[in-house]
């Protein structure tokens, strides 16, 4: 983990509606340059716990600051990009203008917002569609705009409820490139996604989430790998795990050193979705 004080905090967080406790407790940090997987079942309490952190649902215990301190709602919320998992907008208007708008809203003035929702829309390649009514986006481009309208002030904390939803496969490897290069640019990022494979590929920390408690993976999820030797039966291979992949490469380093011939050394599944498996063993 970076030892980079966070860029937001969420501390016993707790959030009811009637006699539904959507949140129990919940306790969350998310650190600059570092992408964050928030990982769950349905109603875990995944987007009630977005939802509070960005400073659209209050909760009814628990403290939200920035890594200053901050804890005024509305001086959070001007730090976080919010994208939830439906994209709303004004069917009417282009997105040039929706951005533009939603620049203004957020304190930019309007010569830097056209400029800058010109560059998110190049960014998200939605160039062609520039001056054409959102209406004729599909359900993928709506949350390519989702995404920009995101961005659109620069916010230092980016929060995404089910990002890739609606995608097609280029989108989805395209948004996890765009994402590490917010992170690498120094913002905080917390993803909360259902396609755990994506997400394994994308971030730096995980945080699990289940009956509205806020959980560590377990430290015995690892990747497992299958291996065998070429003097050995299919049968014969060996399930082995593995911290990371520097540790799978020190692994398979040991037997190319010894002159020993592999000729098999497969990763299964992922450590994301073991811990998932894990964190929920006894659901039926």
């Amino acid at each position: 983990m970076t030892a980079h004080p966070p860029a937001l905090t969420g501390t016993g967080l707790a959030r009811s509606f009637g006699t539904h406790h959507a949140v129990v407790h919940a306790d969350i940090a998310l650190h600059p340059g570092t992408i964050t997987g928030l990982v769950g079942p349905n109603g875990a309490g995944k987007t009630t716990l977005l939802l509070m952190l960005a400073g659209l649902l209050a909760p009814d215990r628990g403290v939200i600051a920035t890594g200053d301190g901050t804890v005024d709602p509305q001086a959070v919320r001007a730090r976080i990009g919010w994208m939830p998992d439906v994209f709303g907008t004004w069917e009417s208007l282009t997105p040039r203008e929706i951005l533009v708008a939603f620049g203004r809203l957020n304190g930019v003035d309007r010569a830097t917002a056209d400029q800058r929702a010109r560059e998110l829309l190049a960014q998200v390649h939605l160039v062609e569609f520039t001056d054409h009514p959102a209406s004729g986006l599909s359900r993928g481009q709506k949350q390519r705009l989702g995404l920009a309208r995101a961005l659109v002030h620069h916010p230092r904390i980016l929060l995404l409820d089910e990002p890739a939803s609606g995608m097609d496969p280029r989108s989805r490897i395209e948004l996890r490139g765009q994402l590490r290069a917010v992170a690498d640019a120094g913002a905080a990022v917390l993803v909360s996604s259902h396609i755990l494979s994506e997400l394994d590929e994308m971030v730096d920390d995980v945080v699990m989430m289940t009956g509205g408690h806020t959980r560590a993976p377990a430290p015995s999820a690892m990747a497992r790998w299958r291996v065998r030797l070429v003097n050995q039966q299919a049968d014969q291979a060996v399930v082995v795990e593995l911290a990371d992949d520097t540790a799978a490469a020190a692994y398979l380093a040991h037997y190319v050193t010894q002159g020993t011939p592999v000729a098999e050394f497969t990763r299964l599944g992922n450590a994301l979705e073991q811990a998932y498996l894990d964190l929920n063993a006894d659901r039926t």
